[in-house]
């Protein structure tokens, strides 16, 4: 029972107990917790740390966007590490030295008063730490600039500004196809149950959207969706080289040897094994990819050259967020 009255006066007192007693004209209030003695140099030392935080966790995100410094990742924790350092050293300093201290002894009453609930809700009110506009700025700097650097990593995930691009590629209606010395490729230069790697005429073959997959496929198995009807030459198939999952270069392909027993043709990604399927418009038949590959339309110029017809007609390469959102532009 009497665990039971302790606890229920203190819920009073919580609830209840916040009225402060009215100071009659000329009577001073009494102070139960005195004001802590300044301190300045302890103050100081504290914005100096928490400063020294901010400017370490804004360091990690400089560190994190230029990923050409030497020694990055150790640079990424270093600076990370430190800025979490400095906010504890700043919160031990400040525990330690600026926040008041007061011991009270007295025997535990009989019967709770008014007063005495006064007294304790004025402790609570009085004894907590007097916050100067210097110290409160440096903490929130370095709040902020640590949060901030906490949320950096997030710009991996895929980009955030300056995205168009992503969405352009060398790709454009009348350009020729050429193999990587330079050679344009003929329709007749594309044997089945062959890989062929094509890249566009004159651009540069190191662009992300340039490599293709040429293959050529019996037209009576042929089944592209309708949207992809008309892609193919006589059989023959462009997929940009780029895997849909992880961005790995796609370099096997699976041709049937015995048919009808064997899978059909497939294009493989050795990165993670996504399977694609270059007689139905690259769709995924085994693996990680989320997507298709993107498909090229080709034609034929008048002396058997092979030429894009357009554009691919999905974005090139991994299905980061968004990626759905927007077409490939040239």
């Amino acid at each position: 029972m009497g665990k039971a009255r302790d606890f229920l006066i203190s819920g009073l007192v919580l609830l209840l107990g916040r009225r402060r007693r009215r100071v009659r004209r000329g009577e001073r209030e009494r102070v139960v917790v005195p004001e802590a003695p300044r301190n300045e140099g302890a103050e100081l030392l504290a914005v100096f740390l928490l400063l020294a935080s901010a400017a370490c966790a804004v360091a990690f995100i400089v560190v994190y966007a230029v990923d050409s410094l030497p020694g990055h990742t150790q640079l990424l924790g270093l600076s990370l590490g430190l800025a979490f350092c400095f906010l504890a050293a700043a919160l031990i300093v400040t525990g330690q030295r600026l926040v008041p201290n007061e011991e009270l002894e007295d025997k535990y009453p009989e019967r709770e008063h008014e007063a005495e609930q006064e007294l304790v809700v004025q402790v609570i009110e009085e004894s907590g730490l007097t916050r100067r506009r210097l110290l409160l700025g440096a903490l929130a700097a370095s709040g902020g600039a640590i949060g901030l650097a906490l949320l950096t990593p997030l710009a991996s995930f895929g980009p955030a500004l300056r995205v168009s691009r992503f969405y352009r590629t060398p790709w454009s209606r009348g350009r020729r196809l050429v193999d990587e010395h330079g050679k344009p490729y003929r329709a007749s230069d594309i044997e089945q149950d062959n890989f062929y790697t094509a890249f566009p005429e004159g651009a540069d073959k190191e662009d992300f959207a340039s490599p293709l997959l040429l293959v050529r496929l019996p037209t009576d198995r042929l089944q592209l969706p309708p949207e992809n009807a008309g892609y193919d030459v006589d059989g023959i198939v462009a997929f940009s080289k780029i895997c849909t999952h992880a961005g790995c270069a796609i370099t096997l392909y699976r041709a049937p040897l015995f048919q009808p027993n064997e899978p059909p043709p497939a294009l493989v990604c050795p990165c993670h094994y996504s399977t694609f399927d270059p007689s139905r418009g690259g769709t995924v038949t085994f693996g990680p990819a989320g997507r298709k590959l993107p498909m090229l339309p080709l034609e034929v110029d008048r002396v058997g050259f092979l030429l894009a017809r357009g554009n691919f007609d999905e974005p090139v390469g991994p299905s980061w967020w968004g990626v759905r959102l927007k077409e490939p532009t040239t």
